[in-house]
């Protein structure tokens, strides 16, 4: 149900509304109590409105059909079994007034109160469809295709593969290619998460829905429509929704078993009262059409599916994707996230972690030299010294008699004096003394890290370390996870110093150290046989088998090959901080789910009986406009306890 039908049953519902107006006029209760003339020709005026009325309800007996057909016997069943059989018995009696009782009012109430709560479910389940409209609009409707140098302004739709586009100054990109000509900033936050535009030139991959800002794109294109990065986030949002968690399954079955319960106690509700009681007819088969009243599961039915259709929109908001909503259970009781190193915790690049100077040297002139030098450099060492140097905002020289001595470095000279940077055997070979740098570059070495030495003026002026650096947020996410109960375990290649490093740094409680990527689901294995949850975390490539090895598989920062297979849940940005939003997020989800179940299905345990007369000793009997009342109230109570999940808020928090 969409949007649409949210409008249709409003529509609807407004219609009886009105309608109700003179029909409750008609009825001698409301009469006296509003202290008005009633209405000549009360029953046919009666029979006449609550036709119509009736008219409104047929397209619950349309769903109820669906229901037998499919042997699936629900809400719908039991909607029009109270409903049929209140209407009928009414127009029975008003053409044999001797019954004397007649339904209209209650069965019309009742008509109102589902079509109001049929409006609620459609608009809620509508907030799921508005994540696939969230998503398709990060889309352009148009893009300028280039055939021949011409180009001509097409729909999104026609595109192909090996199409090539023009991207103009504040342009989304139309789907997924590499640029072959012109250069521009480009956002790809939207998918990455990552704030900062990031620079693309020919060459360069680049990902639908991202914009260029500044210049001008001409892009090849390599997966458009849903192949594309926005095409399988699309994907992934409709499959999910086509899940289930295990509480919905409980709903359902408790669904099915309703609708036999009502049928049996409304029976046994004639049979009691007419035949063993002695009450009047008419007596009995009110009391038995407001066990059905009572019984319509309309709370149960919304109980869960409400609560995951606003969880799915609250995930997509934040760059998480849960391709099965079953799996949001087990996030819940998780105990162990386990996390793959390079990538995930890490930066996955080279960086400067550490400058160390000698003497009276500053750590801007060491950097200012080795930038200068390495400017040109092609080499990962030398790009990451440059883009320290250029974040510290560090002015670089101009140098001359460049030098490349391979394996060993650069020797050059600026402002008239020579320097060299490179690895010990480079000073070794220019006989610059190393003195106190030893000490200092094998302790570097020790932690793991690449040592680049700085040379010059006959002295080792300093030193920089390099390594694959830690993600800023990588730190307050095991705090933030620890603070939730959970314990953090890491897995790498890389060898045990470098591991132990990380670990250090992060305060992680077990890692593993020179895994191979095909052994990484075993460590998963081994926490598992000692009886833990565990949710595991890794970019998705070779950490196929160990996303699937574990209870639930998450896949971080997939970015363009957004659907790796083996993730259950798939974050679209790099941040290892939203494992922290998923799991609060689910333990917020759950909670919901079970606070609904238990107020739906312990308001009919409690109503059904009330409703059959049970408590008749006490004079207490409920009336089949009250249980109309009544199962409304537990329908608004639930859907409003589902929608105070969207003032979640998911950024953990603690002191």
């Amino acid at each position: 149900m969409g949007h649409g039908s949210a409008q249709s049953y409003l529509r609807r519902f407004w219609i009886v509304t009105v309608l109700l107006i003179p029909l409750a006029l008609t009825n001698p209760p409301v009469a006296t109590l509003l202290h008005v003339p009633m209405l000549a020709l009360g029953p046919w005026i009666q029979f006449g409105i609550a036709t119509i009325i009736f008219g409104f309800s047929l397209v619950f007996f349309q769903h109820a059909w669906h229901e037998i057909k499919a042997r699936a016997f629900g809400m719908m069943t039991l909607v029009s079994l109270a409903v049929g059989s209140g209407y009928l018995f009414s127009v029975v009696s008003t053409f044999i007034p001797s019954l004397g009782v007649q339904f209209y009012l209650e069965i019309s109430t009742l008509i109102w109160v589902l079509l109001f709560g049929h409006y609620l479910e459609a608009r809620s389940s509508s907030a799921a469809g508005d994540a696939l409209q969230e998503v398709a609009k990060l889309l352009p409707k148009r893009a300028h295709k280039l055939a021949n140098g011409i180009e001509t302004e097409v729909d999104i739709v026609v595109l192909e593969e090996g199409d090539a586009v023009l991207v103009k100054p504040g342009e989304k990109i139309p789907a997924d290619g590499t640029v072959i000509e012109g250069r521009s900033n480009v956002d790809e936050s939207l998918i990455s998460g990552e704030s900062k535009p990031i620079e693309k030139q020919k060459g360069d991959a680049v990902i639908a829905g991202s914009f260029a800002i500044d210049g001008s794109l001409t892009v090849i294109l390599s997966r458009v429509g849903e192949h594309s990065t926005i095409g399988q986030i699309y994907k992934l949002i409709a499959s999910a929704q086509t899940t289930k968690p295990r509480s919905q399954r409980i709903a359902d079955i408790a669904s099915a078993v309703l609708v036999f319960v009502a049928l049996g106690v409304a029976l046994l509700t004639v049979l009691v009262w007419s035949f063993i009681i002695g009450a009047p007819f008419a007596f009995a088969i009110t009391l038995a059409i407001t066990v059905l009243v009572i019984a319509c599961p309309h709370a149960l039915g919304l109980a869960i599916p409400t609560v995951t259709t606003i969880a799915t929109s609250l995930s997509v908001k934040n760059g998480i994707f849960i391709k099965n909503l079953a799996k949001i259970e087990t996030i819940r009781k998780a105990n162990y996230v386990v996390f793959d190193k390079t990538g995930t915790l890490t930066k996955g690049v080279f960086g400067v972690v550490g400058v160390e100077v000698f003497e009276d040297v500053e750590k801007d002139d060491v950097a200012r030299i080795a930038a200068s030098l390495e400017q040109h450099s092609s080499h990962v060492i030398g790009q990451s010294i440059v883009t320290y140097a250029k974040k510290r905002s560090v002015p670089l020289a101009s140098i001359g008699n460049f030098r490349n001595i391979a394996g060993k470095g650069i020797v050059a000279t600026m402002d008239g004096k020579e320097y060299a940077v490179g690895n010990r055997a480079l000073m070794t070979e220019m006989r610059i003394p190393l003195n106190a740098a030893v000490a200092t570059a094998e302790r570097f070495s020790q932690d793991g890290k690449t040592v680049v030495f700085v040379g010059g003026n006959g002295r080792t002026l300093g030193l920089i370390a390099l390594a694959d650096e830690v993600k800023p947020e990588s730190k307050e996410t095991v705090r933030k996870l620890h603070a939730l109960g959970l314990r953090v375990a890491m897995l790498t290649g890389d060898t045990e110093q470098v591991a132990q490093g990380v670990a250090h740094e992060l305060a992680i409680d077990t890692y593993f150290a020179e895994v191979l990527p095909g052994d990484k689901y075993r460590h998963i294995k081994t926490l598992q046989k000692d009886g833990d949850t565990v949710l595991m975390v890794g970019d998705g490539v070779n950490d196929a088998p160990a996303l699937t090895q574990a209870d639930v598989g998450i896949a971080i920062g997939a970015g363009t090959d957004i659907a790796v297979e083996a993730g259950d849940v798939i974050l679209t940005r790099s941040n290892p901080g939203d494992i922290v939003r998923l799991i609060v997020l689910s333990r917020a989800v759950y909670r919901k789910m079970v606070q609904n179940l238990i107020w739906a299905l312990g308001y009919n345990i409690v109503a059904i009986p009330a409703a059959a007369g049970v408590f008749a000793a006490w004079g207490l009997f409920l009336r089949p406009e009250i249980g109309a009342l009544l199962m409304s109230a537990s329908t608004i109570i639930v859907v409003a306890n589902a929608m105070s999940l969207r003032t979640l808020d998911v950024e953990y928090t603690y002191n």
